[in-house]
């Protein structure tokens, strides 16, 4: 998703974290105490929870035995992690790193290969993420564990650093991938964002404008590879260990927050053709495209 605002605003725009950052601010004046704390963020996200960084403490966690004290960044986002599980009954969940790996997403995706022998399916234990204890900074995971934090980190963190940057006195938007928060007093009609059919690119699907809380994207377009002459894609069905078939092409969901609203439409994909009921029994405003191209709108998500 990329986002505009109608009025005069500052734009901070990079790549970190196997992605592209997008942050508008209404106040230029704090743009270079803005960008500090977001590169900090992203510099401190990146060491703890990536499964590319031979360095980071998510691949350490992985082969140590006992507990482990980890940075208070990792317990965050893992925290949060394990509160979506619980919400979403195990949709969403962190034990899916082995099962990423044996499909193929085993490094950043600018490094796969063409192609690859034919992906392996793992055998499931769908409620294993109830097996972690989390203590405080304290962690121990069940034996040969392998933690993804994919599917909440950057919702997680998108929320953490709008709070942070908002507090220096400036309305924000931070667009992390895809995944959007917005916090301080927002621009006349609210910052505009344009929804696309995958994050990084693709076709607009719709533009709207929102002035609080957050909003995401998750699709089955986006962050895929081949791996015995099929593409696969990210998002894996917890019960199965199989990137879940493509009901919808994306869904965004908007929410109180980027992490609740990731949640929402991570979940909804797994769900495929039940995502519709499920959505619409929580009352959250969503946009599901199918993969012809027909959109559903529910809740109250406006029509273009």
């Amino acid at each position: 998703m990329t986002a505009v605002a109608e009025r005069p605003w500052v734009g901070l725009r990079q790549r970190a974290i196997g992605t592209y950052v997008h942050v508008l601010l209404s106040e230029p004046t704090v743009a270079a105490a803005a960008a500090g704390l977001v590169a900090g963020e992203l510099d401190a996200l990146d060491r703890a929870c990536s499964r590319f960084r031979a360095d980071s403490e998510l691949v350490a966690l992985a082969t140590a035995t006992g507990p482990v004290r980890v940075s208070p960044v990792l317990a965050g986002a893992l925290d949060a992690a394990l509160r979506v599980a619980e919400e979403t009954d195990g949709l969403v969940q962190p034990t899916l790193g082995r099962a990423l790996r044996a499909a193929g997403y085993d490094r950043t995706l600018a490094e796969l290969p063409a192609d690859g022998p034919a992906a392996v399916r793992l055998p499931m234990r769908p409620d294993l993420w109830r097996d972690i204890v989390a203590d405080g900074r304290e962690v121990t995971l069940p034996p040969g564990t392998e933690l993804d934090l994919g599917a909440t980190a950057k919702a997680w963190a998108a929320d953490r650093i709008a709070e942070g940057v908002a507090a220096l006195g400036t309305g924000v938007l931070v667009n992390l991938g895809g995944d959007i928060s917005v916090a301080g007093a927002s621009p006349e009609g609210g910052w505009s964002v344009e929804i696309r059919d995958r994050p990084d690119g693709g076709t607009v699907v719709q533009t709207i404008e929102i002035d609080t809380g957050g909003l995401a994207t998750s699709s089955t377009t986006a962050r895929t590879w081949r791996r015995g002459g099929r593409v696969l894609h990210h998002i894996l069905d917890p019960r199965t260990g199989a990137p879940v078939p493509p009901a919808w092409a994306c869904v965004s969901v908007a929410a109180a927050g980027c992490l609740a609203a990731n949640a929402a439409s991570t979940a909804a994909v797994v769900l495929g053709p039940d995502a519709v009921d499920w959505l619409t029994a929580r009352g959250l405003p969503a946009c599901l495209l199918r993969p012809t191209g027909e959109v559903v709108r529910l809740c109250g998500w406006p029509e273009p």
